[in-house]
């Protein structure tokens, strides 16, 4: 995942430079969108050898060679043969090639062989013909080469606008001060969602200015309406056993502040 990476660059100098890697030839990524930048110091210390792919329970998607994603930076591939990727608006159409929508993938010549278990809805609602989605935002180029955005239940709306987490994350992570973060919409009376960050801080950094600190930084990078309205400073966050970030734990939490 990209926080093992970003985790792994942290590390002083003299540390990566202690141990001979020489013999590592392969790094494979999943999990979460990666920060361009984290992924290209990556690249920079190991050499072109970090693979990527998208794919969950429901299904693989695509995977990005090394010198593909050189190429492209922030592609997650092109989608594995034999498999059709489709991104489709709320209501179901296809967008044009640049345009973001959800992530639907699929055989169009067979059915899906998986079920929720005990869940038809969730099922029903993860379909559209024979093409099923995980839940995952993102376009494909005109080359055929697949970017991903967020989790579409992640995806802010706020004053009618799409704010996507990971952009702000990923902005965010590169401060040296930010050890981990997630980005959260909360209900807001007047624009529906508003933004907020929720940061594990660096061990030893002081908090008393750090929240002007961390939105100057976003205001540097970022459009304004990106820019959380707030921050919340955690020592860790609750996970799943493989390592994600539980957002609606925190979602629920902050949603009650």
């Amino acid at each position: 995942m990209a926080t093992h990476l970003h985790r792994l660059l942290r590390l002083g100098s003299d540390v990566r430079g202690r141990y001979d890697l020489s013999s590592l030839e392969v790094l494979v990524h999943a999990g979460a969108p990666c920060p361009v930048q984290v992924k290209q110091q990556v690249m920079d210390w190991l050499g072109p050898i970090v693979w990527e792919y998208l794919g969950s329970t429901e299904g693989l998607v695509s995977r990005a060679s090394p010198a593909e994603w050189l190429a492209r930076p922030g592609t997650v591939g092109r989608p594995v043969p034999g498999l059709t990727v489709s991104i489709l608006d709320a209501d179901g159409s296809p967008v044009p090639a640049g345009e973001p929508g959800t992530i639907y993938f699929g055989y169009p010549d067979r059915p899906p062989s998986f079920e929720y278990h005990h869940d038809p809805e969730k099922t029903a609602a993860s379909r559209h013909g024979n093409l099923v989605t995980a839940g995952d935002y993102g376009y494909l180029a005109s080359d055929g080469y697949l970017f991903l955005l967020d989790r579409r239940t992640d995806l802010i709306i706020s004053g009618g606008v799409n704010i996507y987490p990971a952009e702000i994350e990923q902005h965010l992570i590169a401060h040296p001060a930010v050890d981990d973060v997630a980005v959260i919409g909360v209900p807001d009376p007047e624009w529906g969602q508003q933004v907020v960050a929720v940061v594990q801080p660096v061990v030893g950094v002081s908090l008393d200015a750090l929240a002007d600190e961390l939105l100057a930084h976003c205001k540097q990078g970022l459009a304004s309406f990106k820019c959380p309205r707030r921050f919340e400073f955690v020592t860790d966050f609750p996970r799943t056993e493989a390592g994600k970030v539980q957002r609606r734990m925190l979602r629920e939490a902050y949603t009650s502040a």
